[in-house]
């Protein structure tokens, strides 16, 4: 278990390589973003995907969403994406949007139970960026065990995840304390799943015919 703190420039270099490196030899590293501390493996490697969800204290049926570090990325793993979800992607990527969409049928990757569905965001953080451009797609996670909050700094994913985790980047406190807002663009009309950073006013004056599932 290795420690790097990324507000030093090159700390936060050598930080990032050895966190590539561990996420090419399968396993988990913790990275902040621009909503909470994520936890994050290979996503095209089971085992490591697996890891994660032990860690995490999470079985199949709540799989783990992809970080992509380019909007590009996208059409890489995503299909079928409706033009009110390029809307909402081209207005709040990188941010704190995760958008559900159908996934490639080419790909060879197990996240859980997706039904063939993919959920993924563009983090508007640049350590996390920057790990993303050297490994690719990533599984990634919030930095917690299930049914604990989130951690919005490296110690509280440290305490939570220990030694589970192979390399830890720590830039200090996440700009936030809420994870992203999740819509589900798989459906005729564009639904939020999960009410988060971004406010629904704003994702409906992009769409403003957004639905909002009922809790």
């Amino acid at each position: 278990m290795e420690r790097y703190a990324c507000k030093d420039r090159h700390e936060r270099a050598i930080g990032l390589e050895i966190a590539s490196t561990a996420i090419r030899r399968g396993d988990l590293v913790v990275m902040p973003t621009d909503t909470v501390y994520g936890v994050g493996a290979d996503a095209f490697v089971p085992e490591a995907v697996a890891k994660l969800l032990e860690a995490k204290g999470r079985d199949r049926t709540m799989p783990t969403p992809v970080l992509v570090g380019s909007l590009e990325t996208l059409d890489g793993i995503a299909t079928d994406i409706p033009e009110v979800g390029r809307r909402l992607i081209e207005a709040f990527w990188p941010g704190a949007l995760t958008v559900i969409c159908r996934q490639q049928p080419s790909l060879a990757w197990d996240l859980g139970e997706t039904r063939e569905t993919v959920a993924v965001r563009m983090p508007d953080h640049p350590v996390a960026l920057d790990l993303l451009t050297k490994t690719g797609p990533l599984a990634v996670s919030s930095a917690n065990r299930t049914g604990e909050p989130p951690a919005t700094t490296c110690e509280q994913a440290q305490e939570q995840l220990g030694e589970s985790v192979a390399v830890y980047l720590d830039d200090g406190p996440t700009p936030g304390s809420v994870p992203s807002t999740i819509v589900d663009l798989t459906s005729p009309t564009p639904r939020v799943l999960r009410t988060g950073a971004l406010e629904i006013r704003r994702l409906r004056a992009v769409v403003p015919e957004l639905a909002v599932l009922e809790s």
